[in-house]
């Protein structure tokens, strides 16, 4: 559903890597939550269901565009939308999201404390809160929530795979906030592979797949080092993807 809105997705906003990208560690769909390591880089690269773990580095994670649909209803400050399940009866395949934000400043130890709020289109590629060709999303509020990190740096919220809407990859917003600030706002890429068998199922087969990969998206094609999500599970069951983020605090 290409529209003029979409089509004009600002270029990423500025490059905040520092070295060798961070990575997640696999987390098995429905299990609890996994302890990611705090200095790995992904060895995957954007077809692969998996990264894998490779050399030890502390790099800051790649600041994106929050464009062009971020919450303009102040979720952070309301508590209704502090949640762990964003779905709000969305129909797609189940994803759980595990997200640990660590501090570059500080060996990439954990940032507990922190706020984070993730929002992304539905199956069909619509978001909340904007009125779109085709779809009214004003005053809806699904697929948007916000969490706050343990001790471990960690949250984890319930959703559905993302859609894709034309001229973007596959993608989740995410916006860290340290003690009300705005400390990093990124994206999170999907392995492609993974994604062409979740467009074939479901609720995504009658759109087909997305036309936009990671490499020539106008905002992941300097590279997902850093934003490449670790996805376990399958099409079938659900995925759990995990993302470590390096925020500088």
């Amino acid at each position: 559903m290409a529209t003029s809105e979409r089509r004009t997705v600002g270029r990423r906003e500025m490059l905040a890597v520092l070295g060798a990208g961070v990575g997640a560690v696999l987390a098995g769909c429905g299990s609890s939550t996994p302890t990611a390591p705090t200095t790995t880089s992904s060895t995957g690269d954007s077809s692969g269901t998996s990264g894998g773990v490779s050399t030890s580095s502390c790099a800051a994670t790649a600041a994106e565009t929050s464009g062009p649909y971020p919450d303009k209803l102040g979720m952070i400050g309301n508590a209704a939308f502090h949640r762990r399940d964003i779905t709000e009866g969305k129909a797609g395949l189940p994803l759980t999201v595990v997200l640990t934000i660590v501090n570059v400043n500080n060996s990439c130890a954990a940032v507990g404390n922190a706020t984070v709020e993730v929002w992304h289109c539905d199956a069909a590629g619509d978001y909340s809160e904007y009125a779109q060709p085709g779809f009214d999303g004003t005053g809806k509020t699904f697929l948007r929530g916000v969490q706050t990190t343990d001790a471990s740096g960690q949250v984890t919220f319930t959703t559905i795979y993302p859609g894709w809407y034309s001229g973007r990859a596959t993608h989740i917003h995410i916006e860290v906030f340290v003690n009300g600030s705005s400390v990093k706002t990124t994206q999170m890429a999907f392995p492609e592979t993974a994604t062409a068998s979740v467009y074939a199922t479901g609720v995504y087969a009658s759109r087909g797949q997305n036309p936009t990969s990671n490499t020539s998206d106008n905002v992941f094609s300097d590279g997902t080092s850093t934003e490449l999500a670790m996805l376990s599970g399958s099409a079938t069951s659900g995925y759990t993807a995990a993302l470590t983020i390096g925020v500088s605090v």
